[in-house]
């Protein structure tokens, strides 16, 4: 099971940007996936998850009403929409995946089994 997270970058505060978690050698759509984040000196937190269908999601209250979590199984991708950014969203961001029951939504490091290299994002102007 590999996942690899794209779309980071540099963005000034108050832009959006859209990160990936792309699926290689497996269907995504088998996993219930989990968004984390990781800023410096920091321990990772979690951000939003989503069921296999898409029809089950959860924010993290830091971000609700600014980050979105949808997937597109037919791409076999995952996504996570931000919006508003603020420099305290910079930060390595990972996708996960689970191995527990797909139709629920996942919001601890500990029921993720398979992780996704991160892509940074800095928000800074």
């Amino acid at each position: 099971v590999q996942l690899q997270a794209s779309g980071g970058g540099l963005v000034q505060p108050g832009g959006s940007l859209r990160l990936s978690c792309a699926a290689s050698g497996f269907r995504l759509d088998d996993y219930a996936i989990g968004w984390f984040r990781q800023a410096p000196g920091k321990e990772r937190e979690f951000i939003a998850a989503i069921n296999w269908s898409g029809e089950s999601t959860l924010v993290a209250n830091s971000v609700k009403g600014r980050f979105t979590i949808s997937r597109d199984n037919a791409k076999n991708t995952v996504y996570l929409q931000m919006n508003s950014l603020k420099p305290e969203d910079t930060a390595v961001y990972s996708c996960a995946a689970t191995v527990r029951d797909r139709k629920s939504v996942y919001i601890e490091i500990y029921e993720y089994n398979y992780w996704g290299q991160g892509t940074q994002v800095t928000v800074s102007s």
